[in-house]
């Protein structure tokens, strides 16, 4: 009887150890269960991050690049203005140039007409408007001349 009663006391210090294990073991693997979790979330937190920082990164040089692209639009519009400016400058003075000839061809035939004696009073009457015809556009002219070198 002792030795059942030694047996069956074996058997159950034997269960309970075994249970024992089982219950630790449960709790190492759902610890490491937990432990798992934690980690997977810090790297999923991570990665985000990292994706959040790169998206933000992108968006940033994407600001820079339309700024670089807008400064270098507003630097060509400018220098065609520049262009433009220099090309009416150039016509302005062209076109002065060209009414002083005028004014120096008409004055050396009106000369020419009073010594010769071939002009009546209404063709010398008509030559002296149109020379200071002439000289009007000329001073209007060197007045738009004038606004734009001031542009420039």
């Amino acid at each position: 009887m002792k030795t059942i009663f030694i047996s069956i006391a074996a058997v159950f210090l034997v269960g309970f150890s075994i249970q024992a294990q089982e219950t630790t073991q449960v709790k190492d693997s759902m610890a490491t269960q937990v432990q798992d979790a934690d980690r997977i979330s810090d790297e999923v937190k991570a990665d985000t991050k990292d994706t959040k920082e790169a998206e933000d990164a992108i968006k940033k040089a994407e600001k820079e690049a339309k700024k670089a692209e807008k400064a270098q639009s507003k630097a060509e519009r400018e220098a065609n203005r520049m262009k433009r400016l220099t090309k009416s400058i150039g016509k302005k003075r062209k076109s002065i140039d060209k009414s002083e000839r005028n004014i120096q061809k008409l004055q050396s035939k009106l000369t020419k007409g009073k010594s010769k004696g071939k002009l009546s009073p209404v063709d010398e009457m008509e030559m002296n408007q149109k020379i200071d015809k002439l000289k009007i556009e000329i001073v209007k002219e060197k007045a738009k001349l004038a606004k734009l070198e001031r542009k420039q």
